[in-house]
Protein backbone atom coordinates (compact mmCIF):
# COMPACT_ATOMS: atom_id res chain seq x y z
CA UNK A 1 0.00 0.00 0.00
CA UNK A 2 0.92 3.76 -0.52
CA UNK A 3 0.17 6.38 1.67
CA UNK A 4 -0.13 10.23 0.73
CA UNK A 5 -0.52 12.88 3.08
CA UNK A 6 -0.84 16.72 1.23
CA UNK A 7 -0.22 19.91 3.22
CA UNK A 8 0.69 23.32 1.94
CA UNK A 9 -2.60 24.83 1.55
CA UNK A 10 -4.47 28.04 2.34
CA UNK A 11 -5.93 31.59 1.70
CA UNK A 12 -4.18 33.85 -0.45
CA UNK A 13 -5.35 36.82 -2.14
CA UNK A 14 -5.26 36.61 -6.29
CA UNK A 15 -1.34 36.40 -7.98
CA UNK A 16 0.15 35.21 -4.47
CA UNK A 17 1.75 31.54 -4.73
CA UNK A 18 1.15 28.42 -2.63
CA UNK A 19 3.77 25.38 -2.60
CA UNK A 20 2.19 22.11 -2.17
CA UNK A 21 3.74 19.00 -0.38
CA UNK A 22 2.58 15.93 -0.89
CA UNK A 23 4.54 12.97 1.19
CA UNK A 24 4.71 10.17 0.10
CA UNK A 25 4.78 6.69 2.03
CA UNK A 26 4.89 2.62 2.08
CA UNK A 27 5.60 0.26 -0.85
CA UNK A 28 6.92 3.69 -3.14
CA UNK A 29 9.49 1.94 -4.99
CA UNK A 30 7.06 0.52 -8.03
CA UNK A 31 5.22 4.16 -8.21
CA UNK A 32 5.98 5.43 -11.68
CA UNK A 33 3.30 8.58 -12.05
CA UNK A 34 2.41 10.70 -9.28
CA UNK A 35 -0.22 13.64 -10.14
CA UNK A 36 -1.75 16.35 -8.20
CA UNK A 37 -5.82 16.59 -8.92
CA UNK A 38 -7.86 19.04 -7.62
CA UNK A 39 -11.96 19.51 -6.74
CA UNK A 40 -13.45 23.18 -6.97
CA UNK A 41 -16.83 24.03 -5.10
CA UNK A 42 -19.42 22.50 -7.13
CA UNK A 43 -17.02 21.09 -9.94
CA UNK A 44 -15.87 17.53 -10.83
CA UNK A 45 -12.18 16.44 -10.09
CA UNK A 46 -9.81 17.53 -13.36
CA UNK A 47 -5.94 16.82 -13.00
CA UNK A 48 -3.54 19.48 -12.86
CA UNK A 49 -0.48 18.03 -13.10
CA UNK A 50 1.32 14.95 -13.10
CA UNK A 51 5.25 13.61 -12.96
CA UNK A 52 6.62 10.06 -14.40
CA UNK A 53 9.26 8.86 -12.37
CA UNK A 54 11.70 10.01 -14.83
CA UNK A 55 10.84 13.43 -14.11
CA UNK A 56 9.05 14.75 -16.83
CA UNK A 57 6.28 17.04 -16.10
CA UNK A 58 2.87 17.14 -17.45
CA UNK A 59 0.22 20.15 -16.94
CA UNK A 60 -2.95 21.35 -17.54
CA UNK A 61 -3.54 23.82 -20.10
CA UNK A 62 -5.17 26.13 -17.22
CA UNK A 63 -2.23 25.69 -15.07
CA UNK A 64 1.00 25.44 -17.65
CA UNK A 65 3.13 28.60 -16.78
CA UNK A 66 1.86 29.03 -13.28
CA UNK A 67 1.96 26.03 -11.77
CA UNK A 68 5.33 23.96 -11.85
CA UNK A 69 5.24 20.22 -10.24
CA UNK A 70 8.38 18.38 -8.79
CA UNK A 71 9.78 15.67 -6.78
CA UNK A 72 12.22 14.85 -4.20
CA UNK A 73 12.73 11.23 -4.29
CA UNK A 74 15.44 10.81 -1.51
CA UNK A 75 12.95 13.03 0.98
CA UNK A 76 9.69 10.56 -0.71
CA UNK A 77 7.93 14.35 -1.92
CA UNK A 78 6.05 15.69 -4.81
CA UNK A 79 5.59 19.52 -4.71
CA UNK A 80 3.48 21.39 -6.45
CA UNK A 81 4.86 25.21 -6.50
CA UNK A 82 1.58 27.57 -7.37
CA UNK A 83 2.54 31.00 -8.81
CA UNK A 84 -0.18 33.96 -10.24
CA UNK A 85 -3.11 32.16 -8.58
CA UNK A 86 -6.40 33.46 -9.87
CA UNK A 87 -9.71 32.87 -7.91
CA UNK A 88 -10.71 29.71 -10.09
CA UNK A 89 -7.75 27.99 -8.27
CA UNK A 90 -9.53 27.78 -5.27
CA UNK A 91 -10.26 23.88 -4.69
CA UNK A 92 -9.36 21.04 -2.95
CA UNK A 93 -5.97 19.80 -3.96
CA UNK A 94 -5.51 16.09 -3.80
CA UNK A 95 -2.12 14.10 -3.91
CA UNK A 96 -2.47 11.00 -5.72
CA UNK A 97 -0.32 8.08 -7.24
CA UNK A 98 -0.37 5.05 -10.02
CA UNK A 99 1.66 2.12 -9.82
CA UNK A 100 0.42 0.90 -13.09
CA UNK A 101 0.64 2.38 -16.82
CA UNK A 102 2.18 6.26 -17.29
CA UNK A 103 1.40 9.62 -17.24
CA UNK A 104 -0.81 11.03 -19.77
CA UNK A 105 -2.19 14.21 -20.57
CA UNK A 106 -5.30 13.86 -22.87
CA UNK A 107 -6.99 16.80 -24.51
CA UNK A 108 -5.20 19.32 -22.03
CA UNK A 109 -5.79 17.41 -18.69
CA UNK A 110 -3.87 15.18 -17.04
CA UNK A 111 -5.96 11.56 -16.63
CA UNK A 112 -6.95 10.50 -13.85
CA UNK A 113 -7.22 6.85 -14.75
CA UNK A 114 -5.46 4.35 -12.75
CA UNK A 115 -4.39 6.06 -10.35
CA UNK A 116 -4.80 3.70 -7.53
CA UNK A 117 -3.80 5.68 -4.39
CA UNK A 118 -4.98 9.19 -2.93
CA UNK A 119 -4.74 11.39 -0.14
CA UNK A 120 -7.42 13.83 1.55
CA UNK A 121 -6.55 16.85 0.05
CA UNK A 122 -5.44 20.07 0.91
CA UNK A 123 -7.50 22.90 0.60
CA UNK A 124 -6.47 26.64 -1.69
CA UNK A 125 -8.44 29.19 -1.13
CA UNK A 126 -8.36 32.52 -3.98
CA UNK A 127 -9.76 35.41 -3.30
Amino acid sequence: HVQLVESGGGSVQAGGSLRLTCTVSGNTYNINCMGWFRQGPGQQREGVAVIAGSGSPGYADSVKGRFTISKDNAKSTVYLQMNSLLPEDTAMYYCAARLSGFCSVVDGTPAQEDFAYWGRGTQVTVS
